[in-house]
């Protein structure tokens, strides 16, 4: 689809579309480049600000998966008015609101159409030193995966659409809590601890599997092992897998990675399953020296998160990825 759009040719666009990346960078100083992302989609939840505030949260993480500080951010809305009426469309753009304060940003406009299905996110700039741009090739053999947040929120999604858990009940409100939660503190941890980031994406719709198989690739000569134990993983989630209830992106995620992706024998399919989930707003997924890992978990870890080590960089060609026990 994308093979007849022309490649940027200013050399001042730093990351693009050869190879894309979370997010596009354009540098405009020595020491100064901007960062470019936009992310929209409909609502996971009913609750029009919660959604707001999702959608807000997703947008603003791909700023953070490149080394970025958000600097000013626009509304992106498509709304049926007619049906749902101005005031839920106002508690949304409150919910987005809501978490460019917390980010220490503006949102300074925006654009909204008529649309029969409500969608909503941002289109965001931020800030970057050209030199120290978080890329997602650069993976190197006996690098440490670490993972910031828990993975199983495509699960807990659709078991809401499927009226099996509510709203308001633990699981969602766990998972809720994990969506809104910017990957602005992981980020500025990574800093503060000197860690020596050799690649960095964030997990969303492809889910941990597919974004890290977007790492290898960008890499060279590597592939990757997960351990399925180590993975974090939101209460509720693998039962619900175990039980089938899975998203569609999920399913087409698994397919998709079929020819590079195994399951060891021994390995509950169902966390197999939540490797592929479809994430919204996951967290970031670090390729670091194993030292820096255990550093920045640690750190993480005190302030209450539940980023984990969960897999290995390995020598082998072929940008594989093995989940073993």
């Amino acid at each position: 689809m994308l093979r007849g759009l022309a490649l940027p040719v200013d050399p001042n666009v730093l990351v693009g579309l050869n190879p894309a990346d979370d997010a596009a960078v354009v540098r405009l100083l020595p020491e100064l480049a901007l960062v470019f992302t936009t992310d929209f989609f409909t609502p996971l939840v009913d609750d029009p600000r919660t959604f707001g505030r999702i959608a807000a949260a997703n947008a603003l993480s791909d700023v953070y998966a490149m080394g970025g500080k958000p600097l000013v951010a626009l509304n992106i809305m498509a709304f049926p008015t007619k049906v749902l009426g101005l005031d839920v469309m106002a508690a949304v753009l409150a919910g987005g609101a809501d978490i460019a304060r917390e980010a220490g940003i503006s949102i300074a406009g925006g654009h909204s159409v008529e649309d029969k299905e409500p969608k909503y996110g941002l289109a965001v700039i931020g800030t970057v030193h050209p030199d120290r741009v978080w890329r997602k090739g650069g993976a190197r053999a006996g690098d440490a995966l670490v993972l910031t947040k828990a993975l199983g929120t495509g699960v807990l999604a659709t078991a809401l659409k499927r009226g099996l858990i509510a709203e308001d009940g633990e699981a969602m409100r766990a998972a809720i809590a994990s969506m809104v939660t910017l990957n602005a503190a992981a980020a500025r941890a990574v800093v503060e601890l000197g860690v020596e980031v050799h690649a960095a994406t964030d997990v969303t719709g492809y889910g941990l599997v597919g974004h890290l198989g977007e790492m290898l690739r960008a890499s060279e000569g590597v592939s990757a092992t997960l351990s399925a134990a180590a993975l974090p993983v939101l209460a509720g989630a693998r039962e619900l897998a175990a039980d089938g209830v899975l998203a569609g992106g999920t399913k087409a995620n698994r397919s998709f990675a079929a020819e590079w992706f195994a399951v060891a024998d021994g390995v509950d399919d169902a966390l197999a399953w939540i490797a592929c989930d479809a994430q919204t707003s996951g967290g970031l997924l670090v390729a670091c020296p194993p030292p820096h890992a255990a550093a920045l978990v640690a750190a993480l870890a005190a302030e209450g998160s539940p980023a984990a080590v969960v897999g290995m960089v390995t020598d082998q060609p072929g940008a594989t990825i093995t989940l073993g026990r």
